[in-house]
């Protein structure tokens, strides 16, 4: 099986109190997901609470959105939320997310990670797409979207 990691992040100009609660609850996350306008008409569904552990977000969208669920599993305030991200199309994959923050001078450095293996139909396709390319560059685009969300929301 070939395993792969995604790791990027962010010096973000604001306290991990402020950026925490954008993380920790998937009602937050249309205001800054990467994958929010991959397609707008997708279907979601939340379960769980609202934040924090047990918190969900269901989706199903357009070939390029696909579908799956997502759950936090551990949420330490202001330092760590883990996610079990689980996809069901276009390939059944399960890929454990990370996000951490830590203080760093002029901010919060926020480092967004996901782990996980190339299984069946999703090892020939990581023949042919390089993930941490893929995935990557949504994770910088996401990143710099968390920033301007929380910029915004200091402002106003």
């Amino acid at each position: 099986m070939s395993t792969y990691e995604v790791r990027r992040s962010a010096v973000i100009p604001a306290s991990a109190k402020e950026i925490f609660p954008l993380v920790n609850s998937f009602r937050e996350w249309t205001a800054w997901s990467p994958w929010e306008s991959v397609d707008p008409g997708m279907d979601r569904r939340y379960f769980g609470p609202d934040t924090g552990v047990g918190a969900g977000y269901e989706w199903s969208g357009n070939r390029k959105a696909g579908s799956g669920t997502m759950e936090i599993v551990e949420s330490v305030p202001d330092s760590t939320v883990k996610v079990r991200l689980q996809f069901t199309k276009p390939f059944k994959a399960l890929n454990p997310t990370t996000f951490t923050f830590t203080s760093v001078p002029g901010g919060t450095e926020v480092q967004w990670r996901m782990t996980g293996e190339n299984k069946g139909a999703a090892k020939i396709f990581a023949f042919f797409v390089n993930m941490d390319k893929m995935v990557g560059s949504d994770f910088e685009r996401g990143l710099a979207s968390l920033a301007g969300t929380v910029a915004a929301r200091k402002k106003g």
